[in-house]
């Protein structure tokens, strides 16, 4: 660990210790509704009766998915579906009486039918978004027992009830179907003055809204403000204001400050407001999880009589010259297309609030900056963990892959609602999104409308997947491809697609999987079969240079590379994940950690390329794969990198500067191994040392080694919690040993449940109690009883030494009105600290205006050429094509860059020429969308680009939709364009970088 990361341990360890990250539950009218339910899986109407028998059901805390064992053992499609019944006995505090009392869902999957006492309370059918009923009206007093039954159905085709529409992201593609209540249920117990809650499809209210303006980031200063609905349901007017208290991340209070006095009708409802400037504020950031506590009362007569907790963070953004500003600094998007069910083996989605942290710290960890969660809105418990860690969020609705019309279009309509008021106060949110492809500009109007209606001030970009030519959206991008803009931002919703299972380092490593090799006969969605999946079948080694490279077109268009810029994109996926695939594994591999968030060399390869905002802040370097080979391998050594220059030494031996690739990748052919140390040192251009990355051999196989990773504060005892439990094959020195594949056997004792993990085997050992290593390690998830006390977890392996692990599970509350929150005193990730104040790029070249084009055919669209916008082009109509472009000044060009049609699949020979001069002749290269031609650089004012031949065809970089279409990369249909040159845009650039 070097000094800042042992510095950031010992605050973290002293703030908690001392309580300063502390979030206890200081609104006394909201409980943890989590603990001491019933479950019961298949049809049984009498369930809703109150005094029906429960005693036989299954005893379970929430959340709980009735099938969330299958999660990883069965392909998405065959995750179980049924009924499900969940039942609760409790009684209302004492002093409840006479008191508003609302239940809150976090999420019910598909649909929940709310019965209190045998009445029928209620509906909520859309599977994704929260919701909340008024309980009051058929609630029973204390000391009288309530009984609560919810009716679930997850059933894939599952039809809302009044129109007999389907709800198209219940979709058996991507969202995995964890069925029953598999997210939070909270209590809220209130006076009849109140502030709302921000449930709109079952209230009708909005709740409290808090955001900044007038933010000075500089001066460390903004205008803090709080709308708040308040109702007023007593039978007389009163008058009402609020009262706000904002406390520090140490619990300090900063500022107290009050909104005018209003009268509130009898059952009127209206929003009271507050606002003050405040100084000295810590403004979040990535990987700077800055919150605050933003306390609002109701005062009737200066005495409160209701209180909201909203924890927040201020930040200030901007979505403008193609690029996103974050604190005023500009931000390259580099991060993780992810599925919202961010499962894991065994359990599903429904993990405890602390490994969702853990989960999503490890994105920044690799200097992740950005997750968009794929096509449904996410948990609040992720959202509300971005906030902890610092992880920007892009926050779909619900969608599939298409723009829909009707009742379809209404239901997407009511859930960006829904999903914006509920979710508008968590500052990690910077891009809602309004599409998974698509839509029409006059249902981006409709989302726009929305956003602005219930989140005008939040600083929150709201756009879809391929707006390329919206007037509307304000920012998009495509899926596989790279865009560029001068207007609002665009950056890749997902990329670099292949997949790659941990277990295979690569072709000269025990289990020796041929890289590329199975799972040819997949069926797509449509029912196209996968004839090559050999970019779903990928080693260690293969997947990780993939990713390299697909990285390297977005990096060559960065932000400080011109007027049109790429705003970056996000990988495809963060975990594997139990959801569509197309290799061998019956789950998604695709993921730079596996799903018990193991890291595969792909997580180290985005930690060197993506350090930064956008330009590089720590050199840094990685060697690919082990070294502990078997005597005589010989084998190509890659070496990611953002040095300039490598060196690699084998037991202090040199074996030369590596050849250099798409800027990242140094490659060393055929190096022999020899027990030892392989290091990687790298250079700056002028020779000075900057960076060092080394293997050491392991020796023979000799113990098993067992670590922890549990909640911070220790593992509760309250029947939910998990620890993660990592297990190494390890030599006589404690060294890992990369290769060993042994099987271990587990024995769980004392206070805890054995859950388990996953490897590659027979169902994918999901529940196992013998499970192998892979790659020399794996983990598996042990779950706490209800009483505190001691788990043992031993481990053992045939001729290996076994070993012995102890956990101390702590008190919890755990009563059916919990007071513990299930993120209570869970930390903020802070290692990266406030923005900087210093540029995040240095511009390295200028791009030169055209004024004037003159083509020798379809002059009328010549234009088209520059305009930026990436859905028009200029294309040739004959063979001898030739175009030329007049710039604003004459100007000393080095660089051409062009978008043409087919970037991905055509390589075009061009000529160009600059005031008459050829200063190029050649193929340009394959792109994710944009071809850099360079050359030395030539003075002059007029540049003429003209075909030399037919285009050449090649299917190197294979990118196939998941439906299996192949997207024809602006080709026209049926036309052909092998002697057309068809060019989407085309600049023109001058070199900043002095020599």
């Amino acid at each position: 660990m070097n000094v800042k990361g042992f510095l950031y341990v010992l605050i973290i360890t002293f703030f908690y210790n001392n309580g300063l990250f502390a979030q206890e539950n200081k609104d006394n009218s909201r409980y943890n509704f989590n603990y001491g339910w019933k479950l019961n899986v298949g049809e049984n109407e009498d369930a809703k009766t109150a005094a029906y028998n429960d005693s036989k059901w299954k005893n379970i805390n929430l959340p709980y998915a009735w099938n969330e064992d299958e999660a990883f053992k069965l392909v998405i499609t065959d995750l179980s579906t049924n009924i499900a019944w969940y039942r609760k006995t409790f009684k209302l505090p004492a002093d409840a009486s006479d008191k508003k009392v609302f239940i809150e869902f976090e999420g019910v999957r598909q649909m929940g039918e709310v019965y209190i006492n045998g009445q029928f309370i209620g509906r909520h059918e859309n599977g994704v978004m929260a919701f909340g009923f008024d309980l009051t009206p058929f609630i029973k007093p204390y000391p009288q027992e309530n009984v609560i039954a919810v009716k679930t159905n997850n059933d894939w085709k599952y039809a809302e009830k009044l129109s007999g529409t389907q709800f198209q992201w219940n979709n058996n593609n991507f969202n995995a179907n964890y069925g029953g209540i598999p997210k939070n249920v909270f209590l809220h117990i209130k006076s009849k003055v109140y502030q709302t809650l921000p449930l709109y499809s079952t209230l009708g209210t909005t709740g409290t809204y808090v955001y900044a303006t007038d933010i000075d980031v500089t001066g460390k200063k903004a205008v803090i403000n709080v709308a708040s609905q308040v109702k007023n349901e007593l039978s007389t007017p009163v008058d009402a204001q609020l009262r706000i208290t904002v406390e520090d991340m140490a619990g300090k209070t900063i500022a107290t400050f009050s909104g005018d006095a209003c009268t509130l009708a009898p059952n009127g409802m209206r929003d009271l407001k507050a606002f003050k400037s405040l100084e000295n504020l810590n403004f979040w950031s990535w990987g700077y999880g800055y919150l605050y506590n933003v306390y609002s009362e109701v005062l009737i007569d200066n005495k409160p009589v209701d209180k909201v907790l909203v924890r927040t963070g201020f930040r200030k953004t901007k979505f403008s010259n193609g690029m996103v500003y974050l604190n005023d600094r500009v931000i390259m998007m580099k991060g993780y297309a992810q599925r919202t069910s961010n499962e894991w083996p065994s359990v599903g989605m429904s993990v405890p609030a602390w490994m969702s942290d853990y989960s999503n710290s490890l994105m920044v960890k690799s200097n992740g900056n950005l997750v968009r969660w794929m096509h449904v809105t996410p948990w609040k418990q992720d959202v509300e963990s971005c906030d902890r860690v610092g992880l920007i969020q892009a926050m779909p609705a619900g969608d599939s892959e298409s723009d829909v019309q009707g009742r379809r279009w209404e239901q997407r309509q009511e859930l960006m609602r829904d999903a914006i008021i509920y979710n508008r106060n968590n500052p990690s949110i910077l891009f809602y999104e309004s599409g998974n492809e698509n839509i029409s500009e006059a249902h981006m109007k409709d989302m726009l409308i929305i956003r602005n209606m219930y989140d005008p001030y939040g600083g929150r970009a709201i756009g879809s997947r391929e707006m390329l030519d919206s007037k509307v959206a304000e920012y998009g991008g495509e899926m596989l491809y790279i865009n560029k803009s001068a207007k609002h931002p665009f950056w890749a919703t997902e990329y670099s697609r292949d997949e790659g299972l941990r277990k295979y380092w690569d072709e000269f490593t025990p289990p020796y999987h041929k890289e590329g090799t199975g799972g040819t006969t997949h069926t797509n969605v449509n029912g196209n079969k996968v004839a090559d999946a050999s970019a779903y079948n990928h080693n260690q080694d293969k997947h990780a240079i993939e990713n390299a490279v697909r990285w390297y077109d977005y990096w060559e268009m960065r932000p400080g590379t011109g007027d049109r810029v790429s705003s970056g994109g996000v990988n495809i996926i963060f975990s594997d994940s139990n959801t569509h695939f197309r290799g061998q594994e019956n789950y998604r591999r695709s993921g730079e950690v596996d799903a018990m968030r193991i890291t595969k060399d792909n997580y180290f390869v985005h930690q060197v390329i993506w350090n930064g905002w956008v330009d590089t802040d720590t050199p840094a370097a990685y060697i690919l794969g082990h070294w502990n080979y078997e005597a005589g391998v010989k084998k190509d050594i890659t070496v990611i990198s953002t040095a300039d220059q490598v060196e690699l030494f084998v037991n202090n031996v040199s074996l030369g500067k590596g050849t250099r690739d798409k800027e990242f990748l140094f490659t060393f052919k055929n190096v022999q191994f020899k027990p030892g140390t392989i290091k990687a040192v790298g250079y700056d251009n002028k020779g000075k040392e900057i960076c060092t990355y080394s293997i050491q051999t392991a020796g023979k196989p000799a113990a098993i080694k067992l670590s922890k990773i549990e909640r911070p504060g220790g593992m509760k005892a309250d029947g939910s919690d998990l620890a993660i439990i990592q297990f190494e094959v390890v030599d006589s020195k404690g060294n890992r040993c990369p290769t060993a594949l042994n099987m271990v056997d587990f024995q769980v004792e004392g206070q805890g449940i054995f859950i388990g993990g996953i490897a590659q085997g027979p169902d994918n050992y999901i529940g196992s109690t013998s499970i192998p290593v892979e790659c020399g390690v794996n983990r598996i998830l042990v779950k706490s009883k209800e009483v505190a006390g001691q788990i043992k977890i031993k481990a053992t392996s045939k001729a290996l030494k076994g070993d012995i692990l102890t956990i101390n599970s702590v008190k919890s509350d755990i009563d059916v009105l919990s007071v513990q929150m299930p993120d209570a005193n869970l930390p903020s990730f802070m290692e990266k600290g406030p923005t900087p104040a210093t540029p995040s790029f240095t511009r390295i070249r200028a791009a030169i205006p055209v004024i004037n084009v003159v083509a020798n055919s379809n002059q009328e669209d010549a234009k088209n050429s520059y305009d930026d916008n990436e859905l028009t082009q200029w294309s040739s109509k004959n063979e001898n094509a030739s175009i030329e472009y007049e710039l604003v000044r004459s100007a000393n060009i080095n660089q051409v860059v062009l978008k043409l049609a087919g970037w991905k699949s055509k390589k075009y020979p061009l000529r160009i020429s600059v005031d008459g001069k050829k200063v190029f002749e050649g193929l340009t290269s394959l792109s994710l969308g944009y071809t850099t031609v360079s050359f030395p650089a030539s003075q002059g004012k007029k540049v003429k680009l003209e075909l030399m031949g037919n285009s050449q065809d090649n299917e190197a970089i294979n990118l196939v939709e998941i439906t299996g279409k192949v997207d024809k990369a602006g080709l026209n249909e049926g036309n052909d364009t092998s002697n057309r040159l068809p060019i989407i845009e085309v600049e023109f650039y001058e070199s900043l970088i002095k020599n």
